[in-house]
């Protein structure tokens, strides 16, 4: 195992890392994570990479436990290493981000303290020069309301930089497999909210992040537009619906895949209405707050 058992710490929380076709990015991140002065138990996810991951996992990172998905299936790979984890509260990181020390312990004793909380959503710092996130200034001035949280309320969360309670994700049925990357973390966090969890931002928790250069753009703004429609339409009642609906074509038609988004979302429409199950008033009511 690659956690130190006399420590509180490895008993509480398990770390979930995901990796698609990143060795050396993947490489940094372990070793980063096992520098902590107190080391969560850590498992990587393998989402069908072909680029060696397997054997820089044996080979450098026997004593991590590796789970091996056969195909890429997006983020909904996370789901596996939740399931697989026995410990109360379950930390995610991609393959380009790790958790800064004293992160992962001030989450378990925040989850602890606060037995409505599912999520709590990290400080993200970006690159060497350590540029805070843009998002962070968004979660720090959210207006919703925050009585009784250690942190802004929240209405949405960074996957990479988040800490769940593990009974709540599955409660929530986790993340959805059918929309690949994009839009998942809306789903669930609808999910959770409509069953009465809630979510905060602690700045005082913090990740690093120096972003991958592989990445397919084009491809993640077309996923983008459709799952954005699907969840929209999934969950919110029908005004809120319209109203998302002309935004989210508004600005597929700015990224140039407004065609490309909308045939795709067009397609797997039986399928959503199927899913169709509006989240309650309070929650919508949230969600206009925060969206209009």
């Amino acid at each position: 195992m690659n956690a130190r058992w006399e420590d509180p710490l490895p008993q509480r929380i398990t770390v979930v890392v995901l990796t698609h076709n990143r060795a050396d990015e993947l490489r940094r991140t372990l070793e980063r994570m096992l520098a902590l002065p107190l080391q969560p138990l850590i498992m990587v996810v393998d989402n069908g990479s072909a680029d060696g991951t397997g054997e820089l996992m044996k080979s450098r990172f026997p004593y991590i436990r590796l789970i091996t998905l056969p195909r890429n299936i997006g983020a909904a790979a996370r789901n596996a290493g939740v399931r697989l984890a026995d410990t109360d509260y379950v930390a995610f990181c991609d393959d380009d981000t790790w958790w800064a020390g004293g992160s992962l312990e001030r989450a378990v004793a925040l989850l602890d303290a606060h037995p409505d909380l599912a999520v709590l959503c990290a400080r993200v710092l970006v690159g060497p020069e350590e540029r805070e996130d843009p998002t962070c200034a968004g979660m720090a001035a959210s207006p919703l309301p925050s009585e009784g949280l250690p942190g802004p309320a929240l209405l949405g969360f960074m996957a990479g930089a988040s800490v769940f309670r593990r009974s709540a994700f599955l409660e929530a049925g986790g993340y959805e497999p059918k929309l690949f990357i994009g839009g998942e973390e809306t789903l669930l966090t609808l999910d959770l909210a409509a069953r009465g969890w809630r979510l905060a931002y602690i700045p005082q928790m913090t990740v690093h992040h120096y972003p991958s250069l592989q990445r397919d753009s084009g491809s993640r703004r077309k996923y983008l537009a459709r799952n954005a429609l699907w969840v929209c339409w999934m969950r919110l009642p029908l005004s809120v619906a319209l109203v998302q609906t002309w935004r989210i074509l508004g600005a597929a038609r700015r990224d140039g895949v407004l065609g490309a988004g909308l045939a795709a979302a067009l397609r797997g429409l039986p399928w959503v209405m199927r899913r169709r199950k509006v989240v309650p008033p309070a929650v919508a009511h949230q969600y206009r707050i925060l969206h209009g």
